[in-house]
């Protein structure tokens, strides 16, 4: 008898664990939870440009450096590479499922609903920390701005704990002005979003052009002082693919744009364009901002700088240029929060549609907006961006960003075995090889991650499937079918 019962509980908990969303259904929604298709392929690739040319190539390139030493050239074409694997899988996936929730909505209708929750949980840990990450980044270089200026602003209130203050002001200010902005509106954010990311591709072009002159070959020797693999010391993790793995935060603002399917016009051409459109433009802009830099100031001296370009152009004696690209960073790294935090509020919306997060999240405004769980998403990552460390935060953001994009892959080659003749917009090409070296690519890139991040990353999802096993398992929509 007890054999029979534990049999059937067995029965029963993976009937709930791998219970799938129809992949042709469209997704259930009533009046209050729809959102507007206002988007289309310049909108999608400005969100994607705006999300990946951000903090990784503004602020981090400085931290990799310092990891790497001059072959963090060689981190940026290892994450650039691994994203690349991942950008085929995300296109062919999201013209098949132009809804909400990226990843998380893709693993629901081909793995089963317990891997999808812990691939959404994981999403809301990683976008919510891509805004907090960006919100310091940004604060670097606003702090730089407040300085030269000499006004009379405490130091406690520009920097966290971390680094001697109380709390990061500047950071908390941005993550909570661009939520604000978010509830405008989605068309209106994104051609804001649109004018913005162009302020940022000309001041990259001009440190660009400004730094040339100044290139010295010397600078790359010794090429990968710390070695090419990775390797902890003092909690951090050193090398080329140590630093990949930090680097790696600095790519994938192209899934942002998946979590816009729904709202894009025409998703089956659309998402395609933007999603590999932006991967090919910012890998080239990355290489070539990062060999400049390095070209022109040693990696040693940049890389402990919180604004390491506009400090490279200081020491250049470009004065008026280092405030020109500090200013076009305060004014232009709004962007990827803003991305970041338009993907996270379609995440937990698309979660909460299928009931496996309270319902009243899905809530949308009349602007198409789901003002719940921006706000909500604004607060976290402000409160987060005021008290943790940018590397810290980055590295977290990365383990999630990992997760997601290894299930999109299993995702991809899961459809193609059990429905090889579904009509696809999109088909990743040569699958049965990119998307097994995405997915080992990602699993390596994991290991390069700190130990203290991984333990971290671990807890979260424990706590996320208890959650699940409390809430989500009963309250999924599919469990009412």
């Amino acid at each position: 008898m007890r054999a029979m019962v534990a049999a059937k509980s067995g029965d029963e908990f993976m009937s709930f664990v791998t219970r799938r969303k129809s992949l042709a259904a469209e997704t259930r929604t009533d009046g209050g939870q729809r959102l507007k298709a206002t988007l289309s392929w310049p909108h999608l690739i400005a969100l994607g440009v705006g999300a990946i040319i951000g903090t990784g190539i503004y602020t981090l390139t400085g931290v990799a450096a310092g990891l790497a030493g001059p072959g963090v050239i060689l981190s940026f074409a290892a994450a650039g590479a691994v994203c690349a694997f991942a950008a085929l899988s995300y296109a062919e996936m999201a013209t098949l499922m132009p809804h909400a929730g990226s990843a998380y909505s893709y693993s629901y209708a081909t793995l089963g609903e317990g891997i999808a929750w812990v691939i959404g949980w994981s999403l809301i840990l990683e976008y919510t920390l891509v805004c907090s990450t960006v919100s310091v980044g940004w604060s670097g270089y606003a702090v730089g701005l407040i300085e030269q200026a000499h006004w009379a602003v405490p130091k406690a209130l520009l920097a966290g704990p971390d680094a001697g203050g109380i709390v990061n002001l500047p950071a908390v200010f941005i993550a909570l002005a661009v939520t604000g902005m978010l509830l405008i509106g989605t068309r209106e954010s994104a051609t804001v979003n649109f004018v913005l990311v162009c302020v940022k591709l000309v001041a990259l072009a001009g440190f660009v052009a400004l730094t040339l002159p100044h290139f010295n070959a010397a600078n790359f020797h010794p090429f990968a002082p710390f070695g090419y693999g990775a390797h902890e010391i003092g909690g951090k993790k050193y090398g080329v693919m140590g630093a990949a793995g930090i680097i790696f935060f600095a790519f994938y603002g192209f899934d942002a744009i998946s979590t816009a399917a729904e709202e894009t016009k025409n998703p089956s051409r659309d998402l395609t364009i933007g999603i590999v459109g932006s991967m090919v433009m910012c890998t080239v802009i990355y290489m070539v901002v990062a060999a400049c830099a390095l070209g022109a100031s040693p990696y040693g001296v940049f890389s402990k700088s919180a604004e390491p370009l506009a400090f490279v152009l200081r020491a250049l004696q470009q004065p008026l240029a280092a405030s020109l690209i500090a200013g076009a960073a305060v004014l232009a790294l709004p962007t990827v929060i803003m991305v970041f935090m338009f993907g996270q509020s379609r995440v937990f919306l698309a979660m909460a549609r299928d009931g496996l997060l309270p319902r009243r999240l899905a809530s949308v405004s009349p602007r198409g907006v789901p003002r719940a769980v921006t706000i909500l998403t604004g607060v976290i990552a402000a409160v987060i961006a005021g008290a943790m460390p940018l590397s810290d935060i980055a590295s977290l953001a990365n383990a999630g960003t990992l997760a997601a994009f290894i299930a999109t892959g299993l995702a991809v080659m899961a459809l193609r075995r059990a429905k090889p003749d579904l009509p696809r917009p999109f088909r990743t090409p040569l699958v049965w090889v990119v998307g097994p070296l995405g997915i080992a690519g990602c699993l390596y890139l994991f290991t390069t991650l700190q130990t203290k991040t991984i333990r971290f990353f671990l807890v979260w999802n424990a706590i996320g499937v208890i959650v699940y096993l409390l809430y989500g398992r009963t309250k999924s929509r599919l469990a009412e079918a």
